[in-house]
């Protein structure tokens, strides 16, 4: 007895899924209604009006927050619809919209699906090594860490599985303690519009794939502790830290030793990663290309070699643990339909989860994301709002604008002021998400068009349109083979002394992204036969480029001239003028009129399916 209790007392502590009883939200919240204690008073109020019992009395409107009982004005069934779409599609909207995900950990626990799913994240990092229970060192501070759901959908929209992921809170890390290197590439929106853009003019397959539990592929070199999982306790009594051997999602090295890992085997299966993206491998075999793009886990394959498609399959089967998602329809938040006009994407789910937090799901839709001539700025007498809320609500806006190029300017404009935001800036984001209600499904359609090797893009500047600093702001759209890839709407960093000036840093900016697409369309073994066209509606912009001579109007902006000038001569570039009434990108430079606004929504390609018939 003596030896098995000393065998007993040395065995290491393991962690059991018994709920931990010191969760918040585990206590009783039940109560009772008590009786009035008061005595009869009918004598005393006889003719006084007594106002009745409210709990809410002396308090102001909650303005931003829902009303559950309320009945919708402008149900949002007015401005959405799913008759357009096919069966199988139109069953894949309902299905991911359909399952809610628990916001805590106690809500999880309380179903047993949720249950299940923590018990086999459980087992997976507990079956991989990737801690030891030790008692807390000194002078070490343990990392947090929290659980985050979601739900893994097949091609067809049903449920996969409940997936629970436990997440390090690496936002407590030290530099030089607990972690050194932490940068790893993610995959450019820029790069997935293109091969999107290649896919739909060229008929090539698209197939997504996720790595389960991709971040415990990477070994962890420094020493990091972290505490218990919430909701799990340790058997033997005792203070117990983790010791992580392996690293885990949260950890600001994760990403870093993960991509390492990954990128390594593809080079070790002949692909080779693009200068353009470095997320984006690619491999060439008599005449035929296949690309691979990942964002973290999640990747995307496509080209037309599908034989080397298929050995890649089985090459990261061998290698990771894979789990095959069929054809692409749900990337990172984004929806992809794919049909017989083209490959279309939107955010629809995430434009309705978004006002049904804010509470703006039965709110009247207004027509533009911002007003005209609006005079949004720093004022020294101006009425502050909640900071958190606003710098959330702008962040998830930015998001969007990956797949909303409509609301790109007026969400630059918002992002301007997030560390001193006022009334009138929430205000301005309201309207924003007023707009979005107008049509939630709204997004970008990638056509079939005959001459894909096509570039060409429109550039302009609102001169000194800032209202605190005086400075401009520049914006361009991009088309590859006819449709929309790339845009961007932001504030120049210096004052531009005429339009010109500002007009022609603009210039520069659009050269840029141009350039970037040309080097990638290499990449994808494409060369560009004729020189790219970037549409400018000043005329004075373009004959300083075209100008060989310096003189005092251009000494300010002589590195963007030179550069310019550059690939003027070497004929990659091109700048012809286009009218105003015809400038596409002037919805990224300022806030237009209704009409106008709309007209350059059906030029750029943007369509909404969802729109009631």
């Amino acid at each position: 007895m003596a030896e098995n209790e000393v065998e007993d007392a040395t065995a290491p502590p393991a962690i059991t899924s018994t709920p931990d009883p010191q969760l918040p939200g585990t206590e009783d919240h039940s109560f009772e209604v008590c009786p009035s204690t008061g005595t009869s008073s009918s004598e005393s109020n006889v003719g006084q009006y007594v106002l009745p019992n409210r709990t809410t009395r002396g308090q102001s409107a909650k303005r931003y927050e829902p009303t559950l009982t309320a009945k919708s004005k402008y149900p949002v069934s007015n401005y959405m619809s799913t008759r357009r779409l096919s069966k199988s599609y139109e069953s894949f909207v309902n299905q991911i919209s359909a399952v809610s995900v628990p916001n805590k950990v106690q809500d999880a626990l309380g179903d047993p699906k949720w249950r299940k799913a923590m018990e086999e994240e459980m087992e997976a990092l507990q079956k991989n090594n990737t801690w030891q229970l030790v008692p807390p060192p000194q002078g070490k501070k343990a990392v947090g860490c929290r659980w985050v759901f979601t739900v893994k959908h097949n091609a067809d929209g049903s449920v996969n599985r409940y997936k629970a992921r436990l997440v390090a809170k690496g936002f407590t890390q030290t530099y030089g303690i607990d972690y050194d290197e932490t940068f790893a590439p993610v995959a450019k929106m820029n790069t997935i519009r293109v091969l999107l853009s290649f896919a739909a003019s060229l008929n090539w397959p698209l197939r997504q794939f996720d790595v389960k539990n991709a971040f415990l592929h990477g070994e962890l070199a420094e020493e990091v502790y972290m505490s218990l999982p919430p909701g799990y306790v340790v058997a033997s009594p005792g203070d117990f830290v983790c010791r992580l051997r392996k690293s885990l999602y949260g950890l600001k090295q994760s990403p870093r030793a993960w991509f390492g890992r990954f990128s390594q085997f593809m080079r070790k299966v002949g692909y080779r990663q693009s200068n353009s993206d470095h997320t984006l491998f690619l491999k060439h075999q008599q005449g035929k290309v296949t690309a691979l793009i990942i964002y973290v886990d999640d990747m995307v394959i496509t080209g037309n070699d599908t034989v080397e498609m298929d050995r890649l399959q089985r090459q990261l089967a061998s290698e990771f643990e894979m789990k095959d998602l069929g054809e692409l329809k749900y990337f990172l938040g984004i929806e992809v339909a794919r049909g017989r006009e083209g490959i279309y994407l939107c955010q629809r789910k995430y434009v309705l989860d978004l006002l049904t937090e804010t509470g703006l799901l039965d709110c009247r839709p207004i027509d533009t994301p911002i007003e005209q001539n609006h005079c949004l700025a720093e004022y020294p007498d101006q009425v502050p709002t909640d900071r958190a809320r606003y710098q959330r609500l702008v962040g998830r806006l930015i998001y969007l604008a990956h797949t909303r190029p409509d609301v790109a300017y007026a969400v630059s404009v918002v992002s301007q002021f997030m560390h001193n935001p006022s009334e009138s800036h929430m205000d301005a984001v309201m309207r924003i998400l007023k707009y979005l209600k107008s049509a939630p499904g709204r997004g970008v359609l990638f056509s079939k068009h005959n001459n894909i090797l096509e570039v060409c893009g429109f550039t302009d500047a609102d001169w000194a349109g800032n209202i605190t600093d005086r400075r401009s702001t520049s914006g361009y759209f991009t088309f590859v083979g006819g449709n929309l890839v790339t845009w961007k709407s932001k504030k120049q960093k210096v004052v531009a002394r005429s339009s010109a000036e500002a007009e022609y840093r603009g210039m520069a900016h659009g050269v840029c992204e141009l350039l970037w697409l040309r080097n990638l369309l290499r990449d994808l073994g494409f060369k560009l036969k004729n020189s790219m066209q970037l549409y400018c509606d000043n005329k004075a912009a373009i004959d300083i480029s075209q100008n060989p001579v310096q003189h005092d109007r251009t000494k300010h902006v002589e590195v963007d001239r030179h550069f310019i000038k550059e690939k003027l001569d070497a004929k990659i570039i091109s700048f012809p003028f286009v009218p105003t009434e015809e400038q596409l990108a002037d919805v990224l430079t300022k806030g237009v009129s209704r009409k106008a606004f709309y007209d350059s929504l059906s030029k750029l390609g943007m369509v909404d399916v969802y729109a009631p018939t």
